[in-house]
C-alpha cells in the first residue's frame, strides 16, 4: 500500500475507485464499504483508494480535545494495508481545508488531483464548506466531470455508526469481547515501554510499563485484562493492569503488562498489545502480600482461559 501524507504530494497516474471518511476503528461496518472499493477496483482496472483526514475533523472544527479515537494513525494505516488497499491519502484537516467549496473539493481534489473514476460513499455523506453538498450533488458533479457514484444504503451506514458508538461504549465499560466482535479483531494498544517503579519485579511479576504518546487514543476502563503481543515473531500472552496501583497509593495512571513465558529487555521498544478478556476491576489490597496472592490467582485464571 502506498501512503501519501497530504494531497499535494499525490502523483499517481492510474485512475482510482475511492471512498472518503475517518474510518476510526476500521471495524466490520467500515470493512463492507472498503471491500466494495477494493473489489470494484480489481474488476475495473483501477487502484483502490481511501481519502482520510488527520487530525479528526471534530478536533479542528469543534475544538473537541476530549474526543477519543479507536485507532492511532499508525494503527489505522497498518489495518488498511492488511485489507489490501492500494492507496491511502492522509490529508491534514485544517480550518482552511474545511472552507473549500463543494465544487473545489470535487473538481480540484477528487477529479483533477486524485483522478477518481468511481466514488463509493454513504447516502448521508455531506461535503464542502459548511457541509452543504450531499450525494445528489456528487452524482450531478459525476455527470459533468466523468465519474460514477455508488451510494451505500441507509441500513449499511447505520450499521457503521452504531458499531462505532457501541465499540467506544463497550471499551469504556471494559467489555472487550463486545468491542472485539464489532471491530472484527482484538482491540490494540500501541506504545513504548518505559521504566516503571519496579514494584512488579519485587512481587515476582515483572511488568512492561507501556506509554502511549497519542493522548487521543481511547484506553479502556481501568482493570486487569488478558492480553497477547507478538515478541520476536512469537505470540506471547500476559495480563495487563490499567489504573493507578492503589495498593501503593499510585498517583498516575499506568498501563503495565506481565508477560508469561517471556524474558528479555523491552525498555524503549515499541510494542502492540491485543486485548482479549477483562478479568476484574482494579482494587486496593491491604498489603503487598495480598496483592501478590491476587496476581497469582489472576495468572492462573488467565492461563485457564487462554488454554480454552
Amino acid at each position: 500500500m502506498i501512503t501519501i501524507q497530504n494531497i499535494s504530494k499525490y502523483n499517481e497516474q492510474k485512475p482510482i475507485a475511492i471512498t472518503i471518511g475517518t474510518f476510526d476503528g476500521v471495524h466490520i461496518g467500515h470493512r463492507k464499504i472498503l471491500e466494495k472499493v477494493i473489489n470494484h477496483a480489481k474488476t475495473s482496472d483501477l487502484s483502490s483508494a481511501v481519502l482520510t483526514f488527520f487530525p479528526h475533523p471534530r478536533m479542528v472544527l469543534q475544538k473537541d480535545a476530549d474526543i477519543k479515537l479507536l485507532n492511532t494513525l499508525d494503527e489505522k494505516i497498518s489495518i488498511l494495508e492488511e485489507m489490501g488497499l492500494d492507496i491511502l491519502v492522509v490529508h491534514p484537516f485544517t480550518q482552511d481545508f474545511s472552507r473549500l467549496s463543494a465544487t473545489e473539493f470535487v473538481r480540484d481534489i477528487l477529479v483533477n488531483k486524485l483522478k477518481s473514476k468511481k466514488i463509493i460513499i454513504g447516502y448521508d455523506h455531506r461535503f464542502g464548506r459548511n457541509r452543504n453538498a450531499n450525494i445528489n450533488d456528487l452524482i450531478a458533479f459525476g455527470n459533468t466531470l466523468d465519474f460514477s457514484v455508488e451510494e451505500i444504503p441507509a441500513q449499511e451506514i447505520d450499521d457503521v455508526s452504531v458499531s462505532s458508538t457501541k465499540i467506544r461504549k463497550a471499551l469504556e465499560e471494559g467489555d472487550v469481547e463486545t468491542a472485539n466482535a464489532y471491530l472484527g479483531y482484538p482491540y490494540m494498544l500501541t506504545g513504548t515501554v518505559k521504566k516503571g517503579k519496579g514494584l512488579g519485579r519485587k512481587l515476582n511479576f515483572p511488568t512492561a510499563n507501556v506509554h502511549i504518546s497519542e493522548s487521543y487514543k481511547l484506553v479502556p476502563k481501568n482493570g486487569v485484562y488478558i492480553v497477547k503481543s507478538s515478541m520476536a515473531g512469537k505470540m506471547v500472552h500476559g495480563m495487563m493492569n490499567i489504573g493507578y496501583n492503589p495498593t501503593v497509593n499510585g498517583k498516575e495512571k499506568t498501563i503495565e503488562i506481565n508477560f508469561f513465558d517471556f524474558e528479555g529487555n523491552l525498555y524503549d521498544k515499541e510494542i502492540q498489545v491485543l486485548l482479549l478478556h477483562r478479568l476484574r476491576d482494579e482494587r486496593k489490597f491491604e498489603s503487598l502480600d495480598a496483592l501478590k496472592a491476587q496476581l497469582t490467582k489472576d495468572k492462573q485464571k488467565s492461563l485457564e482461559i487462554i488454554s480454552q
